[in-house]
C-alpha cells in the first residue's frame, strides 16, 4: 500500500505535466491556463452546491432513523471531487467531474460496498471482529447450539406439564 501511494505521488504530476504539453500544443498555453483556473473555481463552488443537497438527505434520513451510510459516502466523493478540481490537471480535473455525477458515485458506491465483507453472524465486520475483543478470532465456531454463534449465557427451567398436573 505504500508504494502505490508512492507510484501516485510521483506518476500523477508527471502524467499530468505530458498531458499540460498535449494540451497547450493543441490549444496553446491561454486556453490551457484558463482551463485551470476555471476548473479550480468550479472545485469551490460545485461541492458547497452539491453538499447541501447531500447534507439534507443526511439529516433527512438520521431524523427518519435510517442509516445514511449512502449518503455520507456521497458526500465523500463530492469533498474528494473539490479537492481533485482544486489540483491543477487535466486528468484529476476529469476524475473530479465524474465524481460529481450521481450515476458515477453509484457505481463506485457499489463496487466499495462488493470489497467490504459484513460479517452478519457476528455482528462486525470482516471476520476477526465477531464480538469478543480480547479473543482475536471472535468467538469460537461451534460456540452456539447452531454451531455457528456466540454462546449466550442464560438461566431456564424446565416445563413439565405432567408435573404442573399433578399440583
Amino acid at each position: 500500500m505504500p508504494l502505490l501511494f508512492l507510484l501516485l505521488f510521483i506518476g500523477t504530476p508527471i502524467v499530468e505535466i505530458a498531458v499540460f504539453i498535449q494540451a497547450g500544443d493543441l490549444i496553446g498555453l491561454w486556453p490551457t491556463l484558463a482551463i485551470v483556473l476555471i476548473t479550480g473555481l468550479e472545485g469551490t463552488t460545485l461541492p458547497r452546491e452539491q453538499g447541501y443537497g447531500v447534507f439534507g438527505r443526511i439529516r433527512a434520513r438520521v431524523g427518519a432513523g435510517e442509516p445514511s451510510l449512502f449518503e455520507m459516502f456521497e458526500g465523500l466523493c463530492i469533498f474528494a471531487a473539490g479537492l481533485l478540481l482544486l489540483t491543477p490537471g487535466f486528468v484529476t480535473d476529469s476524475i473530479g467531474f465524474l465524481l460529481f455525477l450521481p450515476p458515477f458515485r453509484r457505481l463506485i458506491a457499489g463496487l466499495v460496498a462488493r470489497r467490504v465483507t459484513v460479517n452478519v453472524r457476528g455482528g462486525g465486520f470482516g471476520p476477526t471482529s465477531h464480538g469478543d475483543p480480547r479473543r482475536p478470532g471472535g468467538y469460537p465456531p461451534h460456540g452456539g447450539p447452531g454451531g455457528n454463534g456466540p454462546v449466550i449465557d442464560g438461566e431456564y427451567e424446565t416445563i413439565d406439564p405432567e408435573r404442573d398436573k399433578l399440583r
